[in-house]
């Protein structure tokens, strides 16, 4: 574990050094107050701290206050190393923020188990973050195709309109529907057809620009959200991702097939419109590509209704 060490007094430091180093611990040194503030506050900065509390430029319990106070994505984890060892010095030093202390001199064995202690709650932590992100992934993302799911994309779609009405810039919905899925599923198993989306899915993400979002609609239907993009940029999305779709056969694990795509694009910009007018939108122009042939891109005309 990288840990700093903050001490002004270069025996106690060496010392300080050389155990954590025989504990294969990574040491970053520091002379005093100031200079462990600004490693502290780097992006890299390590998760455990040992900070003296008498030193110059900021003592040991004026960081703790300051880092308790900034918004960090990571905890540190604060052991402060401190002569006061009265009970009122304790409880402030705990109250600035420290998690821990240790008395000077030191002890060896009371410095490693302290640190173990450091090292568990901060692996606790992080287990717990992993945790909390798996779960907010899972909650917005589809399980088989792993874009956005029909409430993730339909989130999306609202931020982005209402960006659209106060900046007054376009905003693009495509929907993108297989063509004759059914027979897919119907003809080889509903195993052939999850490995048709998943490959779907996979091109889709490689048609559009990267601050465009996709997400599973529904079945066979996807929602490919563009914001800041027109009528004519959208229309030339929606054509690259139906010629990828159906340019060359879906190579799965179930087999080879070939699939095409029909897309249904609608555009607004500014204000008066919800997310229910231009994904109906969408879905009549889908509609039209369907009825004239599908594998094709049709955009909606006219004004939006709602």
């Amino acid at each position: 574990m990288r840990i700093l060490v903050a001490e002004d007094d270069p025996i106690t430091r060496r010392l300080l050094e050389a155990h954590l180093t025989r504990w294969e611990h990574e040491v970053i040194m520091c002379r005093d107050g100031t200079e462990a503030w600004n490693a502290l506050m780097r992006d890299e900065a390590p998760r455990l701290a040992i900070l003296d509390w008498m030193m110059p430029g900021m003592d040991g319990a004026t960081i703790c206050r300051k880092i308790r106070q900034k918004e960090q994505q990571h905890y540190i984890y604060i052991i402060l190393l401190t002569a006061r060892t009265q009970k009122e010095d304790l409880i402030e030093g705990l109250e600035a923020g420290a998690d821990d202390y240790i008395a000077k001199p030191f002890d060896a064995h009371e410095l490693r188990v302290r640190v173990r202690v450091g090292s568990r709650i901060i692996r606790l932590q992080e287990d717990l973050m992993a945790a909390l992100a798996a779960s907010e992934y899972q909650a917005s993302h589809d399980v088989l195709t792993s874009l956005l799911n029909r409430k993730a994309i339909i989130e999306f779609l609202q931020r982005e309109l209402a960006r659209s009405h106060r900046d007054n810039t376009p905003v693009s919905l495509i929907m993108a529907d297989l063509d004759h899925f059914k027979r897919v599923n119907d003809s080889y198993g509903h195993l052939a057809g999850d490995a048709v989306l998943k490959e779907v899915a996979h091109r889709l993400v490689t048609a559009v620009r990267p601050y465009d979002a996709i997400g599973r609609y529904g079945g066979e239907e996807f929602l490919i959200v563009c914001p800041n993009c027109d009528e004519e940029s959208s229309w030339a999305i929606a054509e690259r991702l139906r010629n990828l779709v159906s340019e060359a056969p879906l190579v799965t694990p179930e087999g080879s097939f070939k699939v095409t795509v029909s897309c249904g694009v609608s555009t607004v910009s500014g204000s008066g419109h919800n997310t229910d007018s231009i994904t109906r939108a969408a879905d009549q122009a889908l509609y039209r590509a369907k009825e004239l042939g599908r594998n094709r891109v049709e955009l909606h005309r006219g004004e939006l209704e709602g």
